[in-house]
């Protein structure tokens, strides 16, 4: 165990990233030692069935976009009857896989940048239903006017991540990905 911990602080030097022992011994230690691999963004969506259940119908978003408390809310049975004027339901079972994969990696129990900076942004038990409106979510499109999303036929919403950035179905919403239709790069 010492060494882990020797050889975690020493790459954390090295890297300039945080990691603890616990995320290291997780991925396996040289597995990530050697990885080099930044936590930047938000973990990408994997699961099957979320991609398929939720992904159907709309951007299917990533996890670590939300807090657990959010996705709770958003995944109880009765919210999915009128989800956002759409009924959702789900099967019992179909329902819990989600909510424990949602769960599983929501922002607050993410190790991943961003969702450590939505969460930040964040007051104590906030539990937004919809990720544009988590402050930090706010703050990233304030210079977005609606002639680019709202006037725009091409997007119409904020909530349509993947119209305008387009490594979003890979969990990369850096500035540099951003491509407004009808207009061009984002380079403002």
């Amino acid at each position: 165990m010492k060494k882990i911990l020797l050889l975690v602080l020493t790459m954390t030097f090295l890297t300039g990233t945080f990691v603890s022992v616990a995320q290291a011994e997780e991925v396996g230690f040289w597995r990530w030692a050697f990885s080099f691999k930044r936590y930047k963004e938000v973990a990408p969506v994997t699961d099957p069935v979320y991609l398929e259940e939720c992904g159907s119908c709309h951007f299917a978003y990533q996890p670590g976009l939300l807090p657990e408390a959010s996705w709770r809310k958003l995944l109880d049975a009765k919210a999915l009857a009128d989800h956002f004027g759409e009924n959702a339901e789900l099967d019992d079972g179909t329902r819990q896989k989600l909510l424990d994969v949602l769960v599983a990696s929501s922002a607050d129990k993410s190790r991943y940048k961003r969702s450590k900076k939505i969460m930040s942004s964040l007051e104590e038990g906030e539990a937004p239903l919809r990720i544009t409106k988590a402050p930090y979510f706010v703050e990233k499109h304030e210079d977005v006017g609606d002639e680019y999303v709202k006037n725009n036929s091409k997007v119409k919403s904020l909530s349509y991540c993947n119209k305008c950035h387009q490594r979003a179905k890979d969990a990369i919403f850096d500035d540099d990905t951003v491509y407004i239709p009808g207009t061009g790069y984002w380079t403002w």
